[in-house]
Order: C-alpha cells, then structure tokens, then sequence
C-alpha cells in the first residue's frame, strides 16, 4: 500500500492519484477516516467554493418495462402489472407544463433498456404510434417537450449505440447511464446483475466512450452496497475517470446507496452504513480531483445530509416538488426549503442548476446542438447557472426577493467563505487584485454575496460619506446611421421601429443648437453627446458639432465623443490621435465618455463589436486623452456573450490604466439591454445579466478600483429607479445624469424613460437616507443658479430628428474606416 502521509500530501497539492494509489486506499486502515474526510471536504471546497446544487426537475418514468432483471429493482414492471407500456406525449407534456409553473428547469426522462427486445406489448405499442423502437420515441417526446415548454431534458436511456447518441443528442441537454459497477462478478449466478445482459461493464462503458466521442455531457455514477469490494467500488470510479479524462464529458459522477426494497431479491440484503458511504464519496473526491461535481441523492440519506456535505459533494442531483423518486418511491425528496437549510448548517449556499452543468453550459458552442444553443442561453447567467426570476434589465419588473434578502442580511462571519474574507481584506486595503481573485468576487452567492457588498458599501462610505450625486444634462445623438456592425446595438441597427430606433436621421446644427440652449434654460450643466459612425463624417464634422455647441451655449460643459469617434475622426484627416484630441479640447471639448468599450476583452469584441476598435486601441485612446487633460469615464457592458473573466479583465485593464493617468472620473456599469439587439434576436446572447450580478458589478468595481476611482454610477435607465436605489447599497454613490432624452437605451427595448427630473432625483436619494447633491460632470458644485433653473424647468419641446438626406453607402464606395492593420487605422474616401 502507497504511504498515507505520501497520498494525502498528494491530495493537499491537488496532484492526480496514480491508479495504483488510488486502489491502495481500499486498504486505508479507519483510523485516517476522518482525515480523509477532511482531504475531501477542503478539495470540494477548492473546486465548488460555498456552493451545492441541484436541479429542479420533473421525473418522467417514459416506461417501466426493462429486459434487464436487477435483483435489487422495483422500477422495472412487466406489462401485465402497468396500464400501459408507455406514457404517452400528452401525459409528459402535461406533467412537464405542470412542473414549469412551479419552476423546474429539468425534464428527467428515465426508462427501462430496450423492453421492445424482450416484449410484444412494447413492440406493439410503439407500432401504433408509429415509432420501430423506444429511443425513437424518446427523441420524439424530448423534441416536443423543448418545443413545446421551457425544460431542458435529460435522458437516462441504458445502453446506446453510437447512432442512438447521434439521434438524442439534438433534442437532449445532457444523458447519462449509471456504471454501478465495473465487476463482472456481480453479473454472476446468484449475483444481483445475473440474467441482466446491459449490466455487462463493458457494454456501459462502451455506451460512455461513445458519448465522449459525441461530445454528450454525461452522468455516470456507482451504486454501492450490492455485493461489491471496496476494491471495486475504486476500480468503477477508475474506469470512469479514465473514459472522462480521454474524452472530458462526465459532468457528474453519481454515489448511490442501495436500499432494500420489498418484493426484490434482495429485500433482505444488508444496506451500506454511513461510514460506508462517506468513506466512498471521499475516495471519489480524491480521486476525481477538485473540480467533478460528485453527488449522493438526498433522499436517500435523510437526517445526515450535513456528514455527506462534509465528505466532498457538491451536488444534491435532481430534486422534484412535483414527482417522486420513481426509482426508490420509498424515499419522499427533501422539501427545497429544508434541503436549503440542512445545506447552510453544511455551511453551505443551496443553488439551483440545470441539467447541464455551469462549466459546460459556458462552453456550450463545443457541448451542445446547435439546436439547443438559443434555448441554454436564454435561461442562464454569465456564470452558467439558470435564471430564477423574472428580472431584466431595462424592464418594469420586481426586484427578485431572494437577491434582495442576501442583499441586506447582516450575515455571521462564519458563513462567510474564508476565501472571499482574505479578498475582500485585500481589496479595502486598496491592494491590486489579480484576476482570479476578482473573478471570485463575482461568483459571491448567499452569504458571500452579503459580504461583497458590504465591503464594497463600506468604501463608499469612507470615501463620499452620505452624498450620492448626478448631474443635470441632456443626451444629444446627433445621427442613427451607423456602418459598423455592433451586435448588442438597437439604436442603429436590429428591428426597424417607430417608436424605438425611428427612421434614419441626421441632426442639422440648427437642431443641435436649439437642444443645447433649451437644456440650459432647463438648468443644464452639461450635454453628452454621441451618435453613430455615419459614413460620410469626418473629424471636421465632430471639430464642427462643438463649434455648433460652443456658440449656442459658451458656457455648457460639452462631454462628447466616445475613443470609437475620436479615432474614427483622426483616422479621416490623417492625424495621430493625440493631435486630433488636442484639436477637438482647443475646440471647445471638456471630458470624454467611456462607451464604445463594451468588454475590453479581443475574445469578447471579436463576436459583438469585430469591426469596432480593439481593446488596446480603445486604451490607447483613453491615454492619449488624459495625456492631453481630457478627462473622461469608464464603462462596461456587460451580461450577453460575455463570462466572468472578460469581466475581471475589463475592470483590470482600466485600473491599470488609472494608475498611469488617473483620468477616469467615474466608473459606469452598463447592463445588457437584450430584448431588440441583434445578437439576442439571432439566439446568440444571453437575457442580460441577472439582478445579482449587476449589483455585484458595482460592488465589485468599488472593490477593484479602490483608492484610484472614487465615483462608482448606477445607471437608471438600465436598472430604474428601484435597481439604483439597491445598488446605493452596494458601493454607488452617484446616479448619472437627468438625460432630458435618453434614445439608445430605448431602442434596445428599456422601459424606465427619458428624463428623470432633479426632484425625482432628489426624492430617490432621500427615500434611502442620503443626502443629494446635484454636481458637475467633473464633480464639483453647482451654482445656485443653475440649481434653481433645474428646479423650475418647463416641459421639453418635441425634438426633430432630421431626416438624413443619405444615409446608406453608394454600391463600391469604401467604407471612410477600415480598421485594423495591426493597430494602425486607414481612412479612404
């Protein structure tokens, strides 16, 4: 036998287990038990962090005919004790409707192996509805109930062919087939897989290698206490490992206890202990390493859930509110609000998960048909975990309960993972985190979501005190074309909408003008304004709107023109970037926005913005900026192709760029607004990021960039008003500006409005027992003045967007931008 000490060494510095090692620890004496509990619990926790999950499914007993007679069995029926030989498509899609009202995500379709090779009623029944075999009937019934519901189906259907695989997998999120043993022993005379010819190892293994080659993420498992050795038991949970690691597929790696059940072979056969099954889920933690998901069903175990937690799973597997176990019908699932709890006492979060688990579902293009891409990505958030509540960014919808629970708990420090306490300690002391470390962050869920955003509001409070500010302005986009291809924008292009996009339009100076001067009347200190890359501008056209502004209103803080149109500008006279910033500051510019960042990550711009610049250009821009003493913001939008490391790289890379310059002003997180971008309508994004997130999203920011970015904004027309009043707990201390006209965020399908008012404004900020305070773009104090004509402003005229006399390029006319050589950028006419 491998020396103990050698072995657990090993295991602490997460180094694979030799197949030799492994089986040695079938010998382990019991005196290490609980250290080897111990080994196990801390590997879980490195790859699971506080968090076990489940799936909230519906169980879906297709059939309960078999040709396999397992001795231990009461699943399997012969026909003459069913009504009939198969649930029929109504009754599934019944079931599956009913389970969606109550939230299941997860359609379990479980059946006996291939009954029509062993029974006519099987065969005649599948006959008559017109199908030669059951998985064809499986493939039809998992093809309605994807077409039909919200549910993703998972199908146990035994042993498979490569072609069977083929047939399922477009209808199907993820399979599985549980090994229960690798011994051929237990197929022997008098053993309880005798007289069961798809129990022969081989056969399921061969069933697995398929799947792997088929790219199926699969679940696979082990049923102990039926007659197997310990020895066993390790050499199954070998065989299993060696199949995932040529092919990386299995997702979750079953430990099952056999129970007893009447009227079997083996109603009198002794079931495993406690002991038994802990020892067993921790060699399969060791075995498999950190990052498996190992599960043990809870309703198997009930009343020491807590022990089986500390052995090293991460998974409850697939819990129904709805159906029973039909496998083990003795054993009631745990109610979802008292496996929760006996999960916290475990000291863990419970989180909901779907069939398909995170790590696959971010990765879903190499996991998934194509035909179940669109449908993964429209229930799941960066993190690859479902949504569970109805909250989207830019719509009238409530704040989701659970999230604003954790939001304001005073959680005990010990629920706090240790972990997240060293980070968060870190990160007040101002101290640079690496990605790693952020990216924890933004995996924060129950307890450690509490802690994230009361670090991240602690900061605030240090550093502004009670004061949330915004500022008085207007938004002027000054064109809608665009010849760029963003796939998130609404504003230029995606659906044509009257009352959304609007017709092409190209605003006239007189317009423009006539906009600055009614904001001023209206109490304005500043106009933001950005529009589309209209091919026909130049940098003389931008260099043309300040004049235009400049002389409406001298006095008007103009904050224009994103490093998109700065460069785009410099590049159609020829320019450097830093020359045309120094032209555009001399013509009368002040400060620039952040936009056009979107995620600074090449990955990321590569599928939303490929023809925008790069991540370094947008950088490059910003520098050169501050260099010439424009000042400007930062933004991200985040929550649609987008995970959470492009997010910590994104908060990185304008961190490391502040502490060259320290230009940036403020930090703006812009949701994802989905619902009319071209990326979501083509079934290629996400939903937009969970409420969660988007709160974490300030917080963590005033986490990363403490002691270089004071001002962290919530953005209202993303949020609304009851969003940014939950974010003012979370780190914010600031809440944008009044706008008067807010379009872009409109055309992407937001419904929280154009203008909110410096009543509203003030209102807002006191319902949450801070103190307003209206401010400049660059942060300073208003004049009583300007105060007073904010106050008494009159209702906004309607705006004329001018038609745009030309607004699509002639066929061979060259677009003014081409973009990229390197990082050089061309201009042609």
């Amino acid at each position: 036998m491998a020396d103990w000490q050698t072995l657990a060494d090993k295991v602490r510095h997460q180094t694979r287990l030799s197949h030799a090692e492994a089986l040695s620890l079938a010998e382990l004496s019991s005196e290490h038990d609980d250290e080897l509990l111990a080994l196990a619990g801390n590997l879980r926790d490195a790859g699971f962090r506080n968090v076990v999950t489940y799936s909230r499914k519906v169980f879906l007993p297709l059939t309960h005919l078999c040709r396999d007679v397992c001795h231990y069995c009461t699943f399997a029926k012969t026909p003459k004790r069913i009504d009939s030989p198969y649930l029929s498509v109504d009754q599934v899609l019944d079931s599956v409707r009913e389970a969606e009202k109550m939230g299941c995500k997860e359609a379990l379709l479980t059946l006996g192996e291939k009954p029509e090779l062993r029974y006519k009623a099987a065969r005649e029944a599948l006959a008559d509805m017109g199908f030669a075999t059951t998985l064809e009937y499986v493939a039809h019934v998992a093809k309605r109930i994807l077409e039909e519901t919200s549910l993703l189906p998972h199908i146990n259907a035994g042993c498979m062919t490569a072609e069977e695989i083929a047939m399922l997998r477009p209808v199907s999120a993820s399979m599985g087939i549980m090994l229960e043993s690798a011994s051929e022993r237990l197929a022997e005379k008098g053993m309880p897989h005798y007289g069961s010819p798809d129990k022969d190892p081989a056969i399921r293994l061969e069933t697995l290698r398929l799947a792997g080659e088929a790219r199926v993420p699969f679940t696979s498992g082990i049923l102990i206490g039926i007659g197997e050795t310990r020895r066993e038991r390790i050499e199954s949970l070998l065989a299993l490992r060696d199949v995932h690691e040529q092919h990386g597929h299995l997702q979750e790696i079953i430990v099952q206890n056999f129970r007893a059940k009447p009227d079997t072979k083996m109603a009198q056969a002794p079931e495993p202990d406690l002991q038994e099954l802990l020892w067993t889920i921790a060699v399969c933690r060791l075995i498999f390493g950190s990052n498996m998901s190992i599960q043990a069903p809870p309703n198997l175990s009930p009343g020491v859930l807590e022990k089986i937690v500390g052995a090293g799973i991460n998974d409850w597997g697939g819990v129904s509110p709805l159906t029973p176990d039909f496998v083990n019908p003795e054993a009631p699932w745990p109610h979802l609000d008292e496996l929760s709890r006996e999960t916290a006492v475990a000291g863990k979060y419970l989180q909901e998960r779907l069939t398909i688990y995170p790590s696959y579902v971010t990765r879903f293009a190499d996991w998934l048909a194509p035909e179940l891409h669109e449908h993964v990505l429209s229930i799941t958030d960066a993190e690859g975990f479902p949504r569970v509540d109805s909250w989207l960014t830019g719509q009238h919808t409530e704040l989701p309960a659970e999230d604003l629970r954790w939001l304001g708990a005073d959680v005990a420090e010990a629920r706090v993972s240790p972990e997240i306490k060293d980070i968060l300690a870190r990160a007040m002391a101002g101290e640079a985190l690496p990605e790693g470390d952020v990216v924890r962050l933004f995996q924060s869920r129950g307890p450690d979501f509490s802690a994230v955003i009361r670090a991240a509001d602690s900061i605030r409070q240090a550093v502004c005190g009670e004061r949330v500010s915004y500022v008085v302005n207007r938004n002027i986009n000054y064109t809608n074309i665009c010849y760029f291809k963003c796939q998130f924008c609404a504003f230029s292009k995606g659906k044509l909408s009257e009352n959304l996009r609007g017709k092409p339009y190209d605003l006239s100076a007189e317009e423009i003008a006539r906009r600055c001067s009614e904001a001023w009347d209206r109490g304005a200190t500043e106009v933001c304004m950005q529009g589309g890359i209209h091919p026909e501008y130049t940098g003389q056209t931008y260099l043309d709107i300040l004049a235009t502004v400049r002389a409406a209103t001298p006095d008007m803080h103009i904050h224009a023109f994103s490093p998109l149109e700065v460069w785009q500008g410099a590049a159609t006279l020829g320019l450097e970037v830093e020359t045309f910033l120094k032209q555009l500051k001399q013509a009368g510019l002040n400060t620039l926005p952040g936009t056009a960042a979107e995620i600074l990550d090449d990955e990321v711009r590569a599928i939303i913005c490929p023809d925008k610049i790069d991540t370094q250009q947008w950088l490059g821009v910003m520098e050169a900026a501050h260099n010439v003493g424009l000042r400007s913001t930062a933004t991200i939008m985040f929550g649609h192709v987008d995970r959470l490391e492009h997010w910590a790289r994104h908060l990185l890379r304008v961190r490391s760029l502040q502490a060259r310059t320290g230009g940036f002003t403020e930090f703006v997180p812009l949701p994802f607004v989905a619902s009319e971008a071209p990326v979501y309508l083509k079934g290629k994004a996400r939903r937009g990021p969970t409420f969660r997130e988007s709160v974490l999203m300030h917080a963590v920011a005033r986490l990363v960039f403490n002691g270089l970015i004071s001002n962290i904004q919530a953005s209202w027309v993303k949020l609304g008003h009851n969003g940014v009043e939950a974010c003012l707990n979370a780190g914010v201390n600031d809440v944008g500006g009044t706008l008067m006209n807010e379009t872009i965020t409109r055309a992407a399908g937001a419904t929280h409005g154009q203008e909110t008012s410096p009543q509203q404004m003030d209102a807002l900020i006191r319902a949450m027992q801070r103190e307003p305070q209206q401010r400049t773009t660059l942060y300073q104090a208003v004049s009583e003045e300007r105060q007073q004509a904010a106050r008494q402003a009159g209702a906004l005229l309607d705006v004329v967007n001018t038609p745009a006399k030309k607004y699509e390029r002639e066929r061979g006319r060259k677009k003014v931008l081409v973009k990229n050589a390197g990082s050089e950028l061309i201009a042609s006419s």
